[in-house]
Order: structure tokens, then sequence, then C-alpha cells
């Protein structure tokens, strides 16, 4: 069965409008939406490794457009839709203590929280919430986005075969992994800053 939908992802990855999709996935994942990019940047890098360097281009550009939506969410829109969003991922009564971390440790939050699969929308958020320097904060989530997204092309370059025939045999489990560490980011978000 998992073959099967291995199968489905890489065809819908070859699609025409999967870079269009690659974009928006990667927009909404810094603003509002809970799947990570990655979901669709592996398959269609694994379907054309060639093209594996556009693709993590386009996750950037749309991570950080995303990432300035989120700003603006806590910018302009905390009291509805960033209260909102804030409270869901579990920050809500925390709003404090995370105003201190970012007075001192800005930077390091944004670069290690964009690297790693706690939810970027947390940091989008908080960073217009607190008024965080918006020059700075857009060049700090190119520099950690870039480097997430081109660290994954890359692996994918070198080991694209490697990686494509254990998805053809383990595909559930990639699922399986994926879920968890969605779920782990989550939690880590919830609990830890």
């Amino acid at each position: 069965m998992f073959q099967k939908i291995y199968r489905w992802t890489l065809s819908l990855a070859e699609s025409r409008h999967a870079p269009f999709a690659l974009g928006l996935i990667a927009f909404a994942e810094s603003s509002f939406f809970p799947v990570p990019p990655d979901t669709i940047l592996i398959p269609m890098s694994l379907a054309r490794p060639k093209r594996a360097w556009s693709y993590a281009l386009i996750c950037t550009f749309g991570s950080v457009g995303g990432a300035l939506l989120g700003y603006a969410f806590g910018a302009l829109l905390y009291e509805t839709i960033g209260k909102w969003l804030i409270n869901l991922y579990g920050y809500g009564a925390r709003v404090d203590e995370i105003r201190a971390l970012y007075a001192q440790w800005g930077w390091a939050v944004i670069l290690f929280k964009g690297f790693t699969p706690i939810p970027f929308k947390i940091v989008t958020i908080t960073s217009g919430l607190l008024g965080y320097s918006l020059t700075l904060f857009v060049l700090l989530s190119l520099l950690t986005r870039g480097a997430r997204f081109f660290f994954i092309a890359v692996l994918l370059k070198r080991y694209g075969e490697a990686v494509n025939s254990l998805l053809d045999k383990y595909f559930g489990w990639f699922l399986a992994i994926l879920l968890a560490a969605v779920i782990i980011g989550f939690w880590i978000a919830a609990r830890v800053i």
C-alpha cells in the first residue's frame, strides 16, 4: 500500500504545478499551516534531482514570504489571528517569558527554530508581536530557512538514489518519522522556548 502512495507522491511531484504547490506550502507553514514543506520538497527533489537547488530556493523564498505574513499577524493582528495561533501552539501563557528571551537572544531563537522541526510560525508571530527588527528578522529567516532547505537539497542530490530506494521500500516508516517529527516539534514548541 505504501509503495503505491509513494509512487503517487512521486507522480504528483513531477506535475507542472508542483513548484507552485511547494512554494504555497512553504509560505503557509511559516505563518499558519502545520505541515512542513519537506513533505513535498523531498519527493520533488527525488523525482527531479537536477532541480533540487531550485526547489530549495522556492521553499526558502516561500517560507520567508510566509514569515512576513506571520510577522504581520503578530505586529498588526495579534488580538485576533496572532493570539489564536499562539494559544493554539501552547505559547499564550508564556508571552512575557518569550519577550525576555527575545530581548537578549532573539537572533539565536530565530536561527535555531528556523532550522528545526519546531513550528516556524511561532517565531514569525512572536517576532512581530515583540516588534523585533523587521530587517534583521528577514535576514535571519533567509539564512536559517535557506540553510534548512538547501541542506535537504544537498543530501538528496548526493544520496538521492539511495534515499529513493529506501523510500521505495520503507515509505510507511518515512511517513511515520515525518509525523513524529511534526508532533515532537509541536511538543517542543509548547514546552521549550
